[in-house]
């Protein structure tokens, strides 16, 4: 069965063909590192670590090479760098501000069972690659610099008698629709409201280097070519997916396509485009004002990694996904009893039942149902959870998490289920019954057998 993709621009599943078979290439847009990253962040994270692992299942890992940006210079980095660190000079406290947010933000995907990127570029280690492809803009007429910033022209992309795709064919936009629905930055130095930066002066003490297409003043990127840059420096002009939120289409990947296309002279960037859909909290959009913005290092104070990752694949990517308190309790269900039936069972291959719902863009509601018909085989199952990034732990160190995050003493509960057994071998059925509910407040549920009594934290 072949991998079908659904893809943003044609609107439409495609069959997935590699470029090269042997170098499968994919970027996904990472995260700005100013802050903790939210659960909303979460989720691309999660959802293309996926496609990375089955693409590396079906290609082999050393065919597959997987890159996710950072993003270390922003207006948000500076103003939280002179926030946190007042004392100190900007840059300086840029680097602290970037080099910390950077930890927070691999500690906590690293927790979700992510893999890392093959490759991680900063931005600010690619500003020579910035500067080539916006001088190679400005060379072919598509942008032109003013008042020290240069700028791109949709209009002269669209204008070009050439190979380049229409500017506004990724989001489906006219320009005059992009003119209407966007909020643009008006400034008098732009011939037309829809132009882009592509680099602009730095104020004083802002993080800024010698500036493109002949232009005096120091000066730093804007955001959309950050990602081209890096795109071409580790993938090439033309490369096989690219990835991100729906809400990145528009502006930040139509400008990325326009920047690449017209730098090099391609119809086309990436093969495939694909972006997963919006996550609500408890029905309603996620923000600060609503007090429902919630981070992952927040959650994982509570939760499993696991969890919450289970927990987000349980909606197909391009849906939006109700991010829930009920459905975080049925994910973290599901996994204990995934993990007492395949944790400590040596994996086979993963099953086709698995696979093929992956194959068809990346449906893990029908893997996830799949996985639960293979409970009869503990090697099939233990193999595509590994697959899916579940079960990084043994049974005993899973169930052990939850009797620390329930502040439990297991030696304690053992010498209670000693004296209920004891209790119910002379038939003092009452004495049973008070330790059975003083175990049960304690959040411990017993379950009774022909080989003994077993225990397990009640979730």
């Amino acid at each position: 069965m072949e991998l079908r993709l659904y893809d943003t621009l044609s609107r439409e599943k495609r069959t997935f063909v590699p470029l090269d078979a042997n170098n499968v290439r994919m970027y996904v847009c990472g995260p700005t590192v100013y802050d903790f990253a939210h659960i909303g962040n979460a989720r691309p994270v999660i959802v293309f670590d996926v496609l990375f692992r089955l693409l590396r299942h079906l290609y082999g890992e050393a065919h597959v090479k997987y890159v996710r940006n950072i993003t270390d210079v922003d207006d948000k980095i500076n103003d939280r760098a002179a926030r946190d660190f007042p004392g100190l000079p900007l840059n300086e406290a840029i680097r602290k501000v970037t080099e910390q947010t950077g930890e927070q933000f691999h500690a906590d995907v690293d927790a979700l069972g992510c893999l890392r990127p093959t490759v991680e570029p900063r931005a600010t280690e690619h500003i020579g690659e910035m500067r080539e492809i916006i001088e190679r803009l400005v060379a072919g007429g598509f942008a032109y610099v003013a008042e020290d910033h240069v700028l791109f022209s949709p209009q002269a992309m669209n204008a070009a008698n050439s190979v380049l795709p229409r500017y506004g064919a990724l989001s489906n936009r006219s320009l005059d629709e992009m003119i209407a629905g966007a909020r643009v930055d008006v400034a008098p130095y732009k011939k037309d409201s829809t132009d882009f930066v592509l680099w602009k002066p730095s104020k004083p003490g802002e993080p800024s280097w010698p500036s493109p297409a002949g232009i005096a003043a120091q000066g730093r990127p804007g955001w959309h070519i950050e990602c081209s840059a890096m795109a071409w420096k580790h993938l090439g002009e033309h490369f096989d997916i690219h990835g991100g939120g729906i809400d990145l289409v528009f502006p930040h990947h139509e400008n990325e396509v326009a920047q690449t296309c017209c730098a090099f002279h391609s119809e086309r960037m990436a093969n495939i485009w694909m972006h997963n859909g919006f996550l609500q909290v408890e029905g309603e959009k996620m923000s600060k004002s609503l007090g429902n913005f919630i981070t992952i290092h927040e959650l994982l104070a509570d939760w499993p990694g696991e969890v919450l990752r289970l927990n987000m694949l349980k909606t197909q990517y391009r849906s939006p996904i109700d991010w829930t308190m009920k459905s975080l309790e049925e994910s973290a269900k599901t996994l204990d009893d995934w993990y007492r039936v395949a944790a400590d069972v040596a994996p086979t291959a993963p099953a086709a039942s698995v696979i093929e719902p992956l194959l068809d863009d990346l449906n893990t509601p029908q893997a996830i149902t799949a996985l639960h018909g293979l409970r009869g085989d503990a090697a099939a199952l233990s193999g595509s959870l590994r697959l899916l990034g579940f079960l990084a732990e043994s049974a005993a160190q899973w169930e052990g998490r939850k009797q620390q995050a329930s502040g439990v003493d297991a030696t304690e509960i053992e010498r209670l289920i000693a004296e209920r057994t004891a209790a119910r071998s002379r038939k003092d059925f009452r004495e049973s019954d008070r330790i059975r509910d003083l175990l049960a407040a304690m959040g411990v549920a017993i379950k009774d057998s022909k080989e003994g009594t077993t225990w397990e934290i009640a979730r």
